[in-house]
């Protein structure tokens, strides 16, 4: 087989050239590509899952610690309300056995016993009124555990969003790496020409 060189001269080709060998060169190639496809594809994919379990773990950890903060937060609450509570209860019920021992004593003076009477009336009224004052804080303490809980959750569903986003970006870094070191490869016997 003739072929004109650059100066136009003809140049004999090589005989040497066997398509068998060229094709069972191809398939070996073509071989080493698939293993080398198959190889990145369980690499990204135990990438993948390594980076989704860290995500689900943090994740899982600060529910919890959301969780128990909350809770202690609540039991604290309930129990400084109870005992406030109890303490203003023990003083009324004082307050009435006191009223029960000057009742007695002061029978026969009206005027007093009816003065200690309006007095007796007083304090009660404010014993309801710091029980309700009491009422009113607490309902307003778990009130705000509500909105922090759900200022808490927003913080975290964004923390996850960004998580999500960040693993989306390790993941597409992560096969922009492998498809470059992909391309600067080459197949072994093989050089390219420029």
């Amino acid at each position: 087989m003739n072929t004109k060189t650059a100066g136009g001269k003809k140049r004999v080709a090589d005989n040497d050239y066997d398509p068998a060998e060229f094709s069972h060169e191809m398939q070996k190639m073509l071989e080493g590509f698939k293993a080398d496809i198959s190889k990145t594809h369980l690499q990204k994919k135990k990438r993948l899952e390594q980076l989704t379990q860290a995500s689900l773990k943090n994740a899982n950890k600060k529910v919890d610690e959301i969780w128990k903060n909350q809770q202690i937060l609540r039991e604290r609450l309930q129990e400084e309300f109870s005992k406030q509570v109890f303490l203003v209860y023990q003083q009324w019920e004082s307050d009435i056995e006191k009223s029960k021992e000057q009742e007695e004593k002061l029978n026969t003076l009206f005027k007093q016993q009816q003065k200690f009477f309006q007095q007796s009336v007083i304090i009660q009224s404010q014993r309801l009124k710091t029980i309700k004052e009491l009422s009113t804080q607490f309902i307003r303490g778990l009130d705000d555990l509500e909105r922090n809980r759900l200022n808490q959750q927003e913080l975290l569903q964004s923390e996850l969003k960004k998580e999500m986003q960040l693993l989306q970006k390790r993941i597409l870094m992560d096969t922009e790496t492998q498809a470059d070191q992909n391309s600067a490869l080459t197949p072994v016997g093989h050089k390219k020409s420029f």
